[in-house]
């Protein structure tokens, strides 16, 4: 086992309610249960010596080629292990749970089998519960099953013949030899509740071969089925495929609630402290991906969030004392609160390593734009008395928009005027008028068009940067920030508008790389953190779309095929891409993928508008 495998080589699997990345040679590293933001039961992506791990491998020391594949347009991960005596390979899956109840039980599937020749393998299970901070008892079952008890967690290990199980010490290992056409099985359960959760009622006796194959089948057929909402037809089926899995993977069904990311804590610079937890629900990732769900077809979950939302809406409560918080937890629970593991050394020594996410009370006022812009896009806004919830915020918002706030990249070097936020407050007081209007729903229109006016006057007269010619970040900056290139996007400015285009050229000189985009330049605009940080896919992405709707055709093209070449080996994304082309950031993440589907489909629209296939 790699001490810290790079970001990039992993691959993820997971039910709709948890998640875990297994790493491309075999490796489980991270697997929190029985939710996306709980604990960690294997975390060594995170320490290498502390976080626990299951690694299940071919047994051949360096002889073995590795290559790792999903099954394809399913979350069904295969790792190839290839070597002198054979081929062999591990089939890793975790049965889909689409239940609006929670669930405590979760189960994740390994198969070894072999294709060619023979093949020796080895297990190793070591898992460490609450993020490597609690012990646990090992106990041997009846059955040939260990049992892993740790504090409100259990995991059990049961596998079929030949593996044979040993405990060694509180952990367990098994080698075994597979030939060409058979297999074996390891299955990981974890249970949540009292202690001893799994003790009482061990799982009887191990699984067959036979019915793991029938749960592979129907997992299998769970994301076909699934994908076959899809209306995509365009150039880039695979990329856009993946992606759409990767943010349905990304759901917690329970409440239809997304998460910005599968993981904690993985740096954005190698050995920098810009290392942020996101396995929760951020309002504004959350809300942008609506649209793309719903242009791909996805409309139940897409429905599901805006019901999420609007129970948000109705509930109040929130940390930051606001109407709406930029993030919640899964299940809409408000508080974050922020925690240092300094136990934990951080991925390739990058600390401090943070569970919980103090941002969660900052002021960022982009999020009640977002919130209308994804109700905006229903056909069916709700009843009226979640319609009363939203024009209340929307009344609130009409008395509180002109406030400086710590922006969409959540600075913690003090608030700002930043102008993306008023954007979005732009957004906010425009959807809420055409959705009263479109849908008869009362609303103080007068006010909100007043409102929204006093925005746009705003943003022309104070975000705009004459020596510049541009658009800039906030009002006592010349400062270029690349949130902006959503402008068009949202209907402020149309995609040709000259301003926007001196905008983008500004854009394009400073912020762009070879395609790929930073945010902003920190160094001329502290953002109270040490450190740099690589260029973000999000921003990249969302400038290929920007040179798309501007008619830069060829130039939105080379940068979108670039792009696609910094995917990992199955697709994925992280949050950047570093100085040497390497991923940097949580994994995979949710508005990477997002904002790739709107690449492509708005490149997809303006080639075919070009090549005279639409009117």
């Amino acid at each position: 086992m790699k001490e810290y495998p790079p970001i990039a080589d992993h691959g993820i699997v997971g039910d709709l309610q948890t998640a875990a990345l297994i790493a491309a040679d075999g490796t489980v590293d991270w697997w929190c249960t029985p939710r996306f933001d709980s604990p960690s039961v294997f975390a060594s992506l995170l320490d290498s010596d502390r976080g626990g791990f299951c690694r299940l491998a071919a047994d051949v020391g360096g002889d073995a080629t590795v290559r790792q594949l999903y099954l394809p347009d399913t979350a069904v991960l295969i790792t190839r292990f290839m070597a002198p005596s054979g081929v062999g390979e591990v089939v890793d899956f975790m049965p889909p749970d689409t239940s609006p109840t929670p669930s405590a039980r979760h189960r994740l599937i390994r198969v070894a089998r072999v294709v060619r020749g023979s093949m020796p393998f080895e297990l190793i299970c070591r898992p460490r519960f609450d993020y490597g901070r609690a012990a646990h008892d090992l106990t041997r079952l009846d059955d040939g099953s260990v049992l892993f008890r740790g504090p409100g967690t259990d995991l059990q290990v049961q596998a079929t013949a030949p593996v044979d199980l040993h405990p060694d010490g509180t952990d367990v290992s098994a080698r075994f030899t597979l030939h060409a056409g058979e297999r074996a099985a390891v299955v990981l359960t974890s249970e949540s509740g009292e202690p001893g959760a799994l003790s009482g009622r061990p799982g009887g006796t191990s699984p067959a071969v036979d019915t793991v194959g029938t749960e592979l089948k129907a997992c299998t057929a769970f994301w076909l089925d699934w994908l076959r909402a899809s209306r995509y037809r365009g150039r880039w089926h695979e990329m856009v495929t993946r992606s759409a899995i990767t943010l349905k993977l990304l759901t917690y069904a329970p409440t239809g609630a997304p998460i910005a990311a599968a993981t904690m804590g993985l740096p954005e610079q190698i050995g920098g402290e810009r290392n942020w937890d996101y396995r929760y629900t951020w309002v504004r990732d959350a809300s942008l991906s609506v649209r793309s769900l719903i242009d791909l077809g996805f409309t139940a979950e897409a429905n599901a969030f805006r019901r999420w939302l609007r129970e948000r809406l109705d509930a109040g409560g929130t940390a930051s004392g606001e109407p709406l918080q930029i993030m919640y937890r899964v299940d809409g629970e408000p508080h974050l609160t922020e925690e240092v593991l300094d136990h934990l050394e951080g991925y390739r020594r990058s600390s401090p390593v943070r569970a919980g996410n103090a941002a969660a009370d900052q002021i960022q006022l982009d999020i009640y734009g977002e919130a209308a812009y994804a109700l905006a896009q229903a056909e069916d806004i709700g009843a009226v008395r979640g319609w009363h919830a939203f024009a209340g915020v929307i009344d609130w918002l009409t008395d509180h928009w002109d406030r400086p706030d710590e922006g969409i990249w959540e600075t913690r070097g003090g608030r700002q005027n930043f102008t993306y936020s008023r954007l979005m407050t732009w957004v906010a007081f425009d959807r809420a008028v055409k959705l009263a209007t479109a849908h008869s729903r009362p609303g103080d229109l007068t006010r909100w068009l007043e409102a929204r006016d006093a925005v746009l006057r705003q943003i022309v007269d104070h975000g705009w940067n004459e020596e510049r010619a541009a658009f800039v970040q906030h009002y006592d900056t010349d400062v270029l920030d690349a949130s902006l290139l959503l402008m068009p996007k949202v209907g402020f400015l149309t995609p040709t508008d000259p301003d926007w285009l001196a905008t983008l050229d500004a854009m394009d000189s400073e912020l762009v790389s070879d395609s790929l985009v930073y945010r902003y330049n920190p160094a001329a605009s502290p953002d109270g953190l040490r450190g740099s940080e690589g260029t973000f896919n999000l921003c990249s992405f969302l400038y290929v779309e920007a040179l798309a709707r501007a008619g830069r055709l060829t130039q939105a093209r080379y940068a979108f095929s670039k792009m696609l070449t910094y995917a990992n080996h199955v697709g994925l994304f992280a949050e950047e891409i570093g100085p040497s082309g390497e991923q940097l950031g949580n994994f995979p993440q949710a508005f990477t993928h997002l904002a790739l589907i709107d690449a492509a489909l708005a490149l997809d629209e303006e080639l075919d508008r070009a090549e005279g296939r639409t009117g």
